[in-house]
């Protein structure tokens, strides 16, 4: 066959994912100049992704003045993020620049359940973060009443729990393709392949439970503790207008600390929500166009997606002082010594 080159760096000739197997996936080769740094910016997001949140759980569990409700959910979802950094994204990326899946089928549908699980995880996590963000400013009379720790490990149960069932139970018992499996398949499946495919009621199902409700309830959460923030606020400069007393100073700190903690994880929320939004749209919309979606532009959104577990420690190292001086001391070695745990990471 003749060399040749398209204008995304995909060379003309044929190749298979296994060349001596029959019915073998069709391999796209990237060329040297395009795969090598593809490979070092995949590997960079897999290391932030790491290292971020080993810096995040690292830091709630070290420092005693961390060990909040509130904190144990981040810590919670870090694991998410660190888990899909360092088990997901690995084999994702061979899988995207080679074109390929080595490792199997069961492997790829215990990868591919841990995805869904994990990505699940991270949005339930996010949905009960926003209600004990609604309680610390809407309610904050009531907030220690009814956010507790054990309420808190209550609600990092049923976020691993509840996603496990979606992510591995919909892959192994195949829900994601029932119906249509001689279509799978017949059309569709091949050796080497490792793409998850759902039909129209499995995709809107799973995207429901999964993403559209819980956004949709965060969004309303977090678009109503904005109103009652803004109305905080300004009932907050009438009363420092009128008195300096330390009481009114002691509320308007208070208040100005959970304000900002709220729109924090109300940015990460977001992030996510751009993150993934693409993705779960292309999800639903495949199955319609009869899974015509282009196997890189699939593949670019599940990228995306992956990099909200890359954006999270991030945001928690623009918005929060004790994050950053946490790994201020976590890098230069100072958590080893005696009492460390105890610093006092922010006077707020």
């Amino acid at each position: 066959m003749n060399f040749m080159v398209n204008v995304t760096g995909i060379t003309g000739n044929t190749h298979f994912c296994f060349e001596s197997v029959n019915k073998s996936c069709l391999k796209h080769v990237y060329l040297p100049t395009i795969r090598t740094p593809l490979y070092f910016i995949f590997v960079a997001i897999i290391v932030f992704t790491v290292f971020g949140n080993v810096f995040v759980i690292i830091s709630i569990a070290h420092f005693r003045q961390l060990h909040t409700p509130t904190n144990f959910l981040v810590l919670s979802l870090a694991v998410a993020d660190l888990l899909l950094g360092g088990f997901v994204m690995p084999p994702s990326m061979v899988r995207s620049l080679e074109t390929c899946w080595y490792y199997g089928d069961l492997f790829c549908k215990i990868h591919s359940s841990t995805d869904v699980m994990l990505s699940t995880t991270s949005i339930f996590h996010l949905s009960f973060i926003s209600i004990d963000r609604y309680y610390a400013v809407c309610e904050p009379l009531k907030y220690k009443a009814k956010i507790t720790v054990c309420v808190a490990v209550y609600m990092v149960v049923i976020s691993w729990s509840v996603s496990a069932v979606i992510g591995f139970g919909m892959i192994f018992l195949k829900l994601n393709i029932k119906g249509k499996e001689y279509v799978y398949y017949e059309n569709v499946y091949c050796v080497g392949g490792c793409t998850l495919i759902q039909t129209e009621i499995s995709s809107l199902i799973c995207s429901l439970l999964a993403f559209y409700i819980p956004g949709f309830i965060m969004l309303g959460i977090y678009l109503n503790i904005f109103l009652v923030a803004r109305r905080q606020a300004r009932a907050i400069e009438g009363l420092v207008s009128q008195s300096k007393s330390s009481e009114h100073s002691k509320t308007m700190t208070s208040s100005k600390t959970e304000r900002k903690a709220a729109k924090a994880l109300g940015i990460v929320m977001g992030v996510f929500l751009c993150c993934w939004t693409p993705y779960f749209l292309s999800v639903n919309l495949d199955p319609i166009f009869n899974y015509s979606t282009p196997p890189v532009l699939f593949d670019s959104l599940a990228w995306l997606g992956y990099l909200n577990s890359t954006f999270n420690p991030l945001v928690y190292a623009f918005f929060y002082s004790w994050f950053r001086k946490a790994l201020g001391m976590i890098v230069f070695g100072q958590i080893f010594q005696a009492n460390s745990s105890r610093t006092k990471l922010t006077t707020d």
